[in-house]
């Protein structure tokens, strides 16, 4: 019985490392408020599935920003975790919020 765990165990965590590594999505949008009017421009988190092309983005973000009275106005661009940093500043407090 303990040889079968153990065999089990080890196959599990073998499958488990020849899995590709997920790569992360970002994209960079702007978004507004009405009455009173405000924008931002922020960096958003992506699961694979909305990284196809900015209108399956553009529908995760949406769906995430309106639930906290946001709009979407634009996906700017989407991009991996190399063009996290530049953006950060820019992000600010909407830098990873939604």
């Amino acid at each position: 019985m303990m040889k079968l765990r153990t065999y089990l165990l080890t196959s599990v965590a073998g499958l488990m490392l020849a899995l590709p590594a997920q790569a992360s999505c970002f994209a960079d949008y702007k978004a507004k408020q009405d009455d009173p009017l405000k924008l931002h421009y922020g960096v958003i988190e992506l699961p694979d599935t909305a990284c196809a092309n900015k209108k399956a983005a553009a529908r995760q973000i949406r769906t995430r920003l309106e639930a906290e009275g946001w709009h979407l106005l634009k996906v700017q661009s989407l991009f991996d975790e190399n063009g996290l940093e530049e953006r950060k500043e820019s992000a600010g407090k909407f830098f990873l919020r939604f």
